[in-house]
């Protein structure tokens, strides 16, 4: 059992190793930028700013409760005026008989808690949040549009350094036939067939082919660098890519202008707009909450008093009359409550309500006129790419056709050269126009495939499975 655990052990090490130095294929590539690009990180960053505000807006039907407490020293007086009392034949005083100062002093306390439920906005709540879901849609839209951008630079880089690739592999069979052509030259300047000059046309044409292989190196070499950046994937596994160019073939488009990320984003956007300005509107509609508050208040080694007696004096049996000097321990008032509904109308807000409407409409006025460039952009922008198309299949054919005539005419070359029918500058030419022929084909192939993938974005169809 132990031996049988050991061997799965070093089985999946065998194959994580092998794994790990594989050749990284395109999908590994693309996963791996679209979790490094930094822009698309700081559009989700930025997205999540929009979930909290609407869960904000959904909070705001919670209750609230808040507590406050104050404690300090209090010192109140009062003035007192007595009112006129006729009970004639009884008792008659006149208006402002008594005068007296009431004052208390002493050490207060005071404690409330306050509850708030909103429970009708006027609608406002409600738009705000239809307003928010579009603004979320919208962002959604321009996540798509980012990541066919990110598709379109590491397909880019891809393709230059399988363009890199291939030149490389045309210059290491221009090397081969030089160096093969080098050894007939050897023999013929031995003969006395050709002259010194001619022999070293061709060491020149083997020095210059060195200084091209150098510069592919040299380009390589920074096209693995910006896919390393753009990755995070070792250089070690991006050496071990060896892609080939071939033509992207694109199928009708079965989407319109009207379908791309961006007019989509407008559209939300204007949605969204539409949903502000209704909530702007709201402004006049009354907003009911429930309320409700407890309260304590309690006074401490306080002291009760006033200036005047409170009992008059009564002569007829020598009373001088009392005046209030009251020393309570303490006075306490708890629970006093209220609960009930409130409700806010705003009659006249300054306008202020009619000006954020007004500004809403033009928000939207001014994404209605966005849509509407961006549609004769895009428009013109398919036609382009459908033009760039159709240019860069016909360059193919021709390109194509034009390095079958470079290799006939080098084929042709070479015996003329080995049989001392021409000079080496002949053969040094067939060379050089195959080299060039070559060359520009597999360029050719670059700029259709350039051009097929921004036909394909030109209508939000970008097909990975379609590149590679």
């Amino acid at each position: 059992m132990k031996n049988m655990l050991h061997l799965s052990l070093l089985l999946l090490l065998f194959h994580g190793n092998s794994q790990a130095q594989s050749a990284p294929d395109f999908k590994e590539l693309l996963d791996s930028a679209l979790l490094r690009d930094a822009d698309l990180s700081m559009q989700l960053t930025k997205n999540k700013i929009t979930e909290l505000e609407q869960q904000k807006l959904k909070d705001v039907f919670l209750p609230t409760l808040e507590a406050s407490g104050m404690a300090g020293y209090m010192n109140a007086t009062a003035h007192l005026i007595s009112p006129e009392i006729n009970l004639q034949p009884f008792l008659n005083i006149p208006e402002g008989q008594y005068n007296n100062n009431l004052n208390v002093s002493g050490f207060s306390g005071l404690a409330k808690a306050d509850a708030k439920m909103l429970l009708y906005s006027g609608g406002k709540v409600k738009y705000l949040g239809k307003a928010l879901a579009e603004k979320q849609l919208s962002e959604k839209a321009l996540l798509e549009k980012s990541q066919d951008e990110v598709v379109a630079i590491i397909s880019r880089a891809y393709d230059q350094l399988a363009l890199v690739h291939q030149s490389k592999k045309v210059l290491d069979e221009s090397k081969r036939r030089l160096d093969a052509n080098k050894k007939t030259a050897d023999k013929a300047l031995g003969y006395g067939l050709i002259t010194p000059y001619d022999h070293k046309k061709i060491e020149l044409a083997q020095a210059t082919l060195d200084t091209k292989l150098a510069g592919y190196e040299g380009k390589k070499e920074l096209l693995l660098t910006q896919l390393e950046v753009l990755t995070g994937i070792a250089k070690e596994r991006l050496r071990q890519i060896e892609p080939v160019l071939a033509p992207i073939t694109t199928a009708a488009p079965q989407k319109t202008i009207e379908e791309r990320a961006e007019i989509r984003a407008l559209e939300h956007g204007i949605k969204a707009s539409d949903f502000k300005v209704k909530a702007a509107t709201t402004w006049w509609i009354p907003k009911v909450q429930l309320m409700a508050s407890a309260y304590y208040l309690g006074l401490y080694g306080s002291r009760w008093k006033t200036s005047e007696n409170i009992i008059p004096p009564i002569p007829a049996i020598g009373y001088p009359g009392r005046k209030l000097d009251w020393h309570p321990a303490s006075l306490n008032v708890f629970p006093i409550l209220r609960a009930g509904l409130g409700f806010q109308w705003s009659i006249f807000d300054g306008r202020e309500g009619k000006h954020a409407t007004e500004l809403e409409l033009i928000n939207r006025e001014l994404l209605q006129r966005q849509k509407y460039d961006a549609l004769r952009k895009l428009t013109l922008n398919k036609a382009n790419n459908q033009s760039g198309y159709n240019i860069a299949n016909a360059q193919i054919g021709l390109k194509k056709k034009q390095k079958e005539l470079a290799q006939n005419a080098l084929v042709q070359a070479e015996k003329e050269f080995r049989y001392g029918m021409s000079k080496s500058t002949q053969l040094i030419e067939a060379e050089n126009d195959l080299e060039a022929a070559e060359l520009e084909y597999q360029n050719a192939l670059f700029n259709q495939r350039r051009a097929a993938i921004e036909l394909m974005r030109s209508t939000q169809e970008l097909d990975i499975k379609k590149l590679y």
